[in-house]
């Protein structure tokens, strides 16, 4: 088996991905109206409209309403992250943080209120 993706359900697909390609530097691809992934190296954020959601497995999944997981992102510089998503009014729920475990660690909300975490490893 292989961990092939995350997808983000919601509301409003043009603005979550044009958060995410600020967050990250990658270009989304628009695979079909209301869907979208971004391929990061190993796994892949998908991001798909609600209106999907709901003519295709309607119930099954309610857009922007999660407060159980967060999207993890790993990179060199956790400080330039926070300096350039903190200027374009990017909700900071934790400003970058030395964690007891080593790694140095932001979070932040997308768009639809969704936890993401920017961190890099001992080291980096």
């Amino acid at each position: 088996m292989k961990f092939a993706s995350v997808r983000v359900v919601t509301p409003d697909l043009e603005r979550l991905v044009e958060f995410y390609q600020r967050l990250s530097g990658i270009e989304a691809i628009g695979l079909a109206d209301g869907f979208a992934e971004m391929r990061f190296e190993g796994s892949t954020l998908a991001i798909s409209s609600e209106h999907l959601t709901k003519l295709f497995n309607a119930g099954a999944a309610t857009a922007a309403a999660d407060q159980s997981a967060i999207l993890e992102f790993e990179v060199e510089d956790v400080d330039a992250v926070f300096e350039r998503m903190n200027a374009s009014g990017t909700n900071i729920v934790m400003p970058t943080t030395l964690m007891p475990w080593g790694n140095r660690s932001l979070l932040l909300r997308d768009p639809d209120g969704n936890l993401v975490n920017i961190f890099s490893g001992p080291g980096c």
